[in-house]
């Protein structure tokens, strides 16, 4: 097939999930042996226009500046934004200026595309534009939306971008059971929504790939000793991520198990939130934050290094770092309440167990599931061989790439 992929990310420049997976699942289509083309934003104009990367046509148009123009007719709301106007502005521009090179290419060069796969409400409208100029099926691929991602208080306009894209595409794509759904009850059509799960590299996420000495330097730079234990969370420090309730649970675990330290790492507007709530327990020496954004390698060392690792994400569509915390062979405590993707990677009871499920709003919920955990540390151990045997079953790139290519031949 001829595949064309609209991704506001793309190597190399990638802030997130959505970067990862449209890297990985490229590279495997193109693997298998199709055609794969990707729209993308030219990041600050500093791109090349084209280029071959791993045998896939990347164009990266150069953006306009759209946002006078725009400005001009917006509606109250995205006045309202300020200076982030700029931000809706660009996307704008990528989305028109991307359907416009992928029409060049159909109409000058007679390039033929069999599907257009659109990534979220940053890549749809230029999928909705391709639809209409060539009639070419239209996939929109769901990774978030905008009612989870800001809790309820997010921007009505891009609401309908993503309820306009449920609405035209032929199917709907989205990375979770909890996500259909949500889409189910923001009205997108149940029959055309279809489940593929993300993937993680189980070898790049080896946890035989770090020696003791490695793991111990990385734990001693945290000031955690041989006879302690180590949690680790990675994410964002936004309220949709439950780490305020991870640190407010603390107190009570660290009661029963006074040798326990729990490492944040990662960037967000709650730092000092974080910090205070530490202060106001009297636990800050048992919580080390590391505000800063870290290369994957070191990423992957903080899971080999850590004892277990803790996701009380209270809205979470998919969330990679479960995935990757198992392949690390992690024992791995997450949030499975409301729309939350992470229940179904972990298997929390039976023989195939992999970790806890946690209600990530309640800090004692929290602090049960953590102690679940540190009361026998070789059964827990056990449940982390187990999440790295469900990954070789269920999420690997291979095995997720064939599950989409499968939902394309059913729509196509």
């Amino acid at each position: 097939m001829n595949i064309a992929h609209f991704s506001w990310e793309y190597p190399p420049v990638i802030f997130g999930g959505l970067g990862t997976f449209a890297t990985e699942i490229t590279l495997q289509q193109k693997r298998f042996g199709h055609n794969v083309s990707v729209f993308n934003l030219n990041y600050n104009n500093s791109l090349p226009e084209e280029e071959n990367w791993n045998d896939i046509n990347v164009y990266r148009p150069k953006t306009l500046n759209l946002t006078g123009p725009l400005y001009t007719f917006a509606n109250y709301e995205l006045k309202n934004w300020g200076s982030n106007f700029s931000f809706f502005a660009d996307v704008m521009a990528y989305n028109i200026l991307a359907a416009q090179k992928l029409s060049s290419l159909v109409r000058k060069h007679n390039k033929t595309y069999d599907l257009v796969d659109a990534h979220d409400w940053l890549g749809i409208n230029g999928g909705i534009i391709a639809k209409k100029e060539h009639d070419i099926p239209l996939f929109f691929h769901v990774h978030s939306t905008e009612v989870g991602r800001s809790t309820g208080h997010g921007s009505h306009t891009i609401q309908q971008i993503e309820y306009e894209g449920g609405q035209a595409a032929d199917c709907v794509i989205t990375v979770s059971h909890a996500m259909k759904e949500e889409l189910k009850a923001l009205g997108f059509p149940e029959h055309n929504i279809r489940v593929c799960w993300n993937a993680v590299d189980p070898e790049k996420y080896h946890p035989d790939r770090f020696n003791d000495a490695q793991k111990k330097e990385l734990r001693n730079h945290y000031g955690i000793k041989d006879d302690e234990t180590m949690l680790f969370f990675v994410g964002r420090l936004v309220t949709v991520k439950g780490v305020d309730n991870l640190v407010s649970a603390m107190p009570e675990v660290i009661k029963e198990y006074p040798k326990t330290k729990l490492v944040i790492l990662g960037l967000g507007d709650m730092d000092a939130q974080l910090k205070y709530i530490a202060q106001q327990h009297g636990i800050s020496d048992h919580i080390i934050q590391r505000n800063e954004f870290v290369s994957e390698e070191e990423r992957i060392l903080h899971y080999a290094a850590s004892d277990a690792v803790v996701l009380p994400s209270i809205y979470e569509p998919f969330g990679i770092v479960s995935t990757e915390a198992m392949s690390m062979a992690k024992p791995t405590i997450v949030g499975a309440s409301g729309t939350n993707g992470m229940r179904e990677q972990i298997i929390a009871s039976g023989q195939d167990k992999c970790g806890i499920h946690v209600d990530g709003n309640s800090a004692s919920d929290i602090a049960w599931g953590i102690k679940q955990i540190l009361e026998d540390p070789k059964e827990s151990k056990q449940w982390g061989i187990n999440a790295r045997e469900r990954v070789y079953e269920e999420f690997t790139w291979d095995h997720i790439a064939k599950n989409m290519l499968a939902i394309y031949q059913e729509f196509l």
